[in-house]
Order: C-alpha cells, then sequence, then structure tokens
C-alpha cells in the first residue's frame, strides 16, 4: 500500500489513523530504525549501533506521534526542534529522518554513512541535512544547545504570541551528557527559568564505553533533576504505551521534564544487547543476522517493507495541516509585524543599525572618549540594541564588569519572559552552549559576557559555533595583565593566541570607542560566523581622532599613523598596546628612525584581504615590532620570525596594572629601544 497523498492526511488525528491502518505493529516501525542503523554501521564498517537499536522505540512513539514537523518544509519556524544530545547514535536521526520523509535523507546517504562528502557524518552535523537542528557529538552540548533553544521559544511567544511560535524542544540524551560538566549547568538553568516546552529523554541503559555504568556513577539522575526544579519521571523505554502516556504529560507539566527511559543498549541483538561491545563497533555480519532473526525483519540490507515505510510516511506528514494553519496565521499578522518576524527568521540586520553606528562614529570623533573598551562596548550597545531589537544579552554573574546590559535590556525571568537580558548565574559553559541553541534556534542574536581568562571553560561552545557558522557573540573583559590586581588566575596571557586558533572565529581587539563600535558592527554583520571582543578593565585614550565613513577594522588591519617619510620601522599593535605604539613612534621620531603604526583589531579579517592589501600593510620597513600584552603565538605571519615581539612570554602577577607593565617591559620606551637596537 502506498502513502496517501499529503491532501488525504491533512489533519492531525486522521493521519495517526492511517497509520494506525497501515500497520498496527509498533514493533515494526521501531525495528526499521534498528535494521538501518545496523546495516549502516555495519556497511561502514564504523559506528555506533547500539543506542539507535536501544532508544528506537522513544523515537517511534515520538516522531509518530508527537513531534511537529513538515518534512516538506523543513525550516518551518514553528517546528517542534528534536536534539540528539547523544550524537554517536546518529543513525537514529538519520534513519528517522529518511523514514520520516525528508528529501536530501536518501537510502543512498544511509549507505554512505561515515563516508566522505556524505550527508550522513559520523555525528550529526548542522548543516548536512534537513531535520539536524544541531552539530552533537562532544557530549553534554546538545543538551545546552536544548535549553537555548527553549529559551529562544519562549522569548519569540512573548513577543509574537503563541499563535506564531509555540513548540517544543525534545532532547535524546544518554547517560554521558549527564555526566559532563556543563549538563550540571544547563539543567539548573533550564529548572531556574521554568522551560516548560523542554523535554528530555534520557536513555537510561546504564551502559557506558568501558562497561556497566557502575563503573562510575552511583549518583541518581531522577533526584538530580528533581533537585534543579524539573518534572521528572522513570519508564520502560520499550514500552510505547509508556512512552506516550510520559511523553503527553511532560506536555502538560509547568517547567521542564526529563522521562528516563530504561532501554538495552542494542536491543535485539541476542549476544550483544545490553553489553558495550554493542556501543560503538558493528555488530558483525553473523551477530546481524541473528538479530534479523530475533527481530523477525527479514528483508534485505537498506530495504523497508512498504507498509513499514507508508506508515512512517504518514508520520511525516501529520503536522502539515498544523503547517498550514500557523502560515494563514502568519498572514493575518498586520505587515509590520509579519516584515519584523520574517526579517529576524532570516537573521537579516535592520536597515537602521548602519546609519545608526555611522551617527555615534561622527559623535565619538567630535568628543573623543577616554575609557575602557568594556565601557566602550556599553556605549556602542546603547546605539544597537535600540535599533536591533532582536538582540539578547547576558552575563556570567560579571553584568557590572561586562557591561552587556543596557536601557533596552530589562531582565528576563522565569515568569517574564519580555524582557532583553539573562542572567546566567556562574554557568559560562553552560551560557555559551544555550547561546548556540538561540542561535540555532533563529529569530534572535545572543550575546553574553564574561571574563577573557573563562574563555577556557566557554571553549567547547565556541568551537561549536564556528563549526556550524552560527552568529553567536562573546564578550570577554578583562584582557590582559591590564586588569590588575587579580593577579595571574584572571590575567589572560595565552588566550587571544588560542582563541584564534579557531577556525572560522572573529576574534576582535578594538583600541578605543570607534574601533569597538566597527567591531560589534562587524560581529553582528558576521552572520555565520561567531565573533569574540576581547575588552580592558583599564581606561585608553582614544587613537581614532577623524571620523571615517567607512569600517577600518573591517579589513582586519590598518594604518592608523603614517609616516611622511619612508618608515625604517613599522609597528603593530592591538586594544590596549596600540596607544603605547604611537608613543613608541613618537620617540622614534624624535630619534630621526621614522615610524609607522597599524591597528591589527581582527587578524582572521586580515588574513582573508587581498595579498596586496596585505603587503601594503605589512610594509617594507626593515624593523617590524608587535606589541601586544599577551603571547607572541600568531604575530609571526606579520612580522616575520625575525620581527621584534614585545608582549608576554610568562604568566602574570598581581599588582597595579601600571606597574605590571613597567615590570614585564611593554612600554613604548622598550619598543622603541628594541626597534633601535635593530636599526
Amino acid at each position: 500500500m502506498m502513502a496517501p497523498e499529503i491532501q488525504a492526511s491533512s489533519n492531525t488525528d486522521d493521519a495517526l489513523e492511517e497509520v494506525d491502518t497501515i500497520c498496527t505493529d509498533h514493533r515494526s516501525l521501531a525495528n526499521a530504525i534498528r535494521a538501518l542503523s545496523m546495516d549502516a554501521v555495519q556497511a561502514a564498517n564504523s559506528g555506533h549501533p547500539g543506542l539507535p537499536m536501544g532508544a528506537a522505540d522513544i523515537a517511534t512513539v515520538l516522531f509518530t506521534k508527537f513531534i511537529k514537523l513538515d518534512p516538506k518544509e523543513p525550516n518551518w519556524p514553528d517546528r517542534d526542534r528534536f536534539v540528539l544530545s547523544a550524537g554517536h547514535g546518529s543513525m537514529l536521526l538519520y534513519s528517522c529522518l529518511h523514514l520520516l520523509g525528508y528529501e536530501d535523507m536518501t537510502i543512498d546517504e544511509l549507505k554512505n554513512v561515515r563516508q566522505f562528502g556524505s550527508r550522513t557524518a559520523g555525528h550529526p552535523e548542522y548543516g548536512h541535512a534537513s531535520g539536524i537542528e544541531t552539530t552533537t557529538g562532544p557530549l553534554g552540548q546538545g543538551l545546552a544547545n536544548s535549553v537555548g533553544m527553549a529559551i529562544a521559544e519562549r522569548w519569540l511567544a512573548a513577543r509574537y504570541g503563541d499563535g506564531i511560535v509555540d513548540h517544543y524542544t525534545y532532547v535524546l540524551a544518554s547517560d554521558g551528557d549527564l555526566m559532563e560538566g556543563i549538563s550540571h549547568e544547563a539543567i539548573s538553568l533550564a529548572g531556574h527559568l521554568k522551560l516548560s516546552k523542554l523535554i528530555v529523554l534520557f536513555d537510561d541503559n546504564q551502559i557506558s564505553i568501558d562497561g556497566p555504568l557502575n563503573l562510575t556513577e552511583s549518583g541518581d539522575q531522577i533526584m538530580r533533576f528533581k533537585a534543579a526544579g524539573w518534572n521528572v519521571s522513570r519508564i520502560d523505554g520499550h514500552d510505547p504505551d509508556a512512552i506516550a502516556s510520559a511523553i503527553a504529560d511532560a506536555k502538560e507539566a509547568v517547567g521542564p521534564s526529563l522521562l528516563a527511559c530504561r532501554t538495552k543498549i542494542g536491543y535485539g541483538a541476542p549476544h550483544k544487547q545490553g553489553t558495550s561491545s554493542a556501543h560503538g563497533s558493528p555488530l558483525g555480519t553473523e551477530e546481524i543476522a541473528a538479530t534479523r532473526k530475533n527481530l523477525g525483519w527479514n528483508s534485505e540490507p537498506f530495504e523497508i517493507p512498504a507498509r513499514i515505510r507508508d506508515a512512517w510516511r504518514l508520520g511525516g506528514l501529520k503536522s502539515a495541516q498544523a503547517r498550514r494553519a500557523w502560515q494563514q496565521r502568519l498572514e493575518a499578522l498586520d505587515a509590520d509585524t509579519r516584515a519584523e518576524f520574517e526579517r529576524c527568521t532570516r537573521g537579516d540586520l535592520p536597515s537602521a543599525m548602519g546609519k545608526a553606528i555611522e551617527a555615534y562614529k561622527q559623535d565619538l570623533a567630535e568628543n573623543p572618549p577616554t575609557m575602557a573598551t568594556r565601557k566602550s562596548s556599553q556605549k556602542a550597545l546603547e546605539v544597537i540594541n535600540a535599533v536591533v531589537p532582536e538582540t539578547i544579552a547576558g552575563s556570567a554573574d560579571l553584568t557590572g564588569s561586562n557591561n552587556t546590559n543596557t536601557a533596552d535590556t530589562l531582565a528576563i525571568t522565569p515568569d517574564d519572559f519580555s524582557g532583553r537580558f539573562i542572567h546566567y548565574g556562574i554557568r559560562e559553559h553552560g551560557m555559551a552552549g544555550a547561546m548556540n541553541g538561540m542561535a540555532l534556534h533563529g529569530g534572535l542574536i545572543p550575546y553574553s559576557g564574561t571574563f577573557l581568562v573563562f574563555a577556557d571553560y566557554c571553549r567547547p561552545s565556541i568551537r561549536l559555533a564556528a563549526l556550524m557558522k552560527q552568529r553567536v557573540i562573546h564578550v570577554m573583559t578583562h584582557d590582559s595583565i591590564g586588569l590588575g590586581e587579580d593577579g595571574p588566575t584572571h590575567q589572560p596571557v595565552e588566550h587571544l593566541a588560542s582563541l584564534r586558533a579557531i577556525p572560522n572565529l572573529n576574534v576582535f581587539r578594538p583600541a578605543d570607542a570607534t574601533e569597538t563600535a566597527e567591531c560589534w558592527q562587524l560581529a553582528l554583520e558576521s552572520k555565520h560566523r561567531p565573533s569574540i571582543l576581547a575588552l580592558t578593565r583599564q581606561d585608553l585614550k582614544p587613537v581614532r581622532l577623524e571620523f571615517t565613513e567607512n569600517n577600518q577594522c573591517a579589513r582586519g588591519a590598518y594604518e592608523i599613523s603614517g609616516s611622511q617619510d619612508d618608515a625604517v620601522v613599522s609597528i603593530f599593535a592591538t586594544g590596549s598596546e596600540v596607544e603605547i605604539a604611537l608613543e613608541a613612534k613618537a620617540i622614534l621620531d624624535q630619534s630621526g628612525k621614522p615610524a609607522r603604526v597599524v591597528s591589527v583589531p581582527s587578524f582572521e579579517l586580515f588574513r582573508e584581504q587581498t595579498e596586496d592589501y596585505r603587503q601594503s600593510i605589512i610594509g617594507s620597513a626593515p624593523v617590524k615590532v608587535a606589541i601586544e600584552a599577551a603571547i607572541r603565538l600568531g604575530w609571526d605571519e606579520i612580522i616575520g620570525s625575525d620581527g621584534l615581539f614585545v608582549g608576554m612570554s610568562s604568566f602574570g602577577a598581581s599588582a597595579p596594572y601600571e606597574e605590571l607593565y613597567q615590570h614585564f617591559g611593554i612600554t613604548a620606551q622598550a619598543a622603541a629601544e628594541a626597534a633601535l637596537g635593530r636599526l
């Protein structure tokens, strides 16, 4: 029997009745996932069959009866989100997407899992195929992403109403997800914010790679989540009625829900189910044959009986009417509200932003301020947040230090999501993961703050934002020994270099208020790239004293002070050290050695310029000096291996910052003397 056309299944209840008419055997639907998963992993001779086979019953109930989606319109803004936080079980997701009828998840893609150029990577990768909502694999990240998605849903619902935004975020998480430290931060934040449309299905199979879970874990996850304010229940993960009842109850509960589903890893494999040997390697031809017999699955590899495929396809069509009704509600909105919703969903910036930044830069040129770039950032955000209503601010308990709040960013609370500021608490990693989820959800632009030294706590999520090409903006203040008395535990030394090493990540270090405004503009305009703004605690003198309409920072590096004569010294600097570079130039000029200064707010953008531009900025001066209160790593691509570097080669110390700059030799006099010595 072939699947009816979509028109015949436009009503959810009718569609589900047709599923039951075609195939009333839940087990057959679930076994389709098991068969595809074990066959694909065997074909690749690599992968993880255990989780997809064990969680197949959970996924079958969830996708055929509950999740609101439309494979024909996979990017429908009001679809439910499904996050496979246990990304190693990728064949579960790939199998479901194929069975539901996602056009780009063909049977050939399943046959080529883990092969170069396929959509079916070893772990789900965002952008490779429709229905993959986030890149997972590093455990715990998907769980944190889901918190951000649920935050985004609730915030957008507060803004546009439940008629336009009303969907759930479902997560399948493993024991490993819940062991990772990020999970603690994510679940406590979700519980605090009472994210009722977040439902986590815990694949409680009690197995990890090394063996039984009791080798490493004796905690009670149910009590842990309950203590964090979650609704909790424990069910048989192979009982479809129990699964359906628990999900239905969770959808009506106040606050997020955890459903601990007791399963057997590798379910159906007679010799490997319930053991770690089913986790991360192919079952083998003999075990697959035995599994087929055990499950009563008689089809050849990658063949799905028509009645089972038809039932799955109808499950994929069950929300088509809901999507069309949503489209009608969207079209019924007033023109301005609809245009705003669609603009934000596309991720486009309002046209007013460019003009607002330009006007602000003119004001800065007329009234150049002396202030820390963290304060300059707040001033720029006052301008930006007034004209970009989709920015969502936050801080990891450092609001007064990061200066990420503005007049337009009232606090979001558990009972009121009309604000635009999230107090993340001391949860840097969870914050970064949630911001990724917010960006992936779409409709808003997340930014938040912490100290640059705590980029180490955020790094895994920053890396994934870069991999997924998501616009997530991290304000990281106290960016050097310039923070002073807090000492070396808080003074970043290696952090700029380590962040610059991440592909597709902007690392901005502006030198004054004008550069800070320009870097903010670039971060917001980088639609497919995350950004770091490394900002000072200490006040800085203005170095850009004339208005320029063009964004000078957009080219990554530019000459901020030239020489009338041929320069014999080129000085390159970032952030707080540009001021020092200009003072060093003055010393050299007075010594009869003409010098020029280049500000380098972004290594990444400078690297992307034409070779002619790069060479014109690097110049031909015989002596090249770089000044940065950080380690040298990365600077040789600009100054060469024989260039002079004035910066850090050790950890910092606790003292007023002026003393520290003197002690570590990061001064204009030291830079000038080094250049004169080389000349």
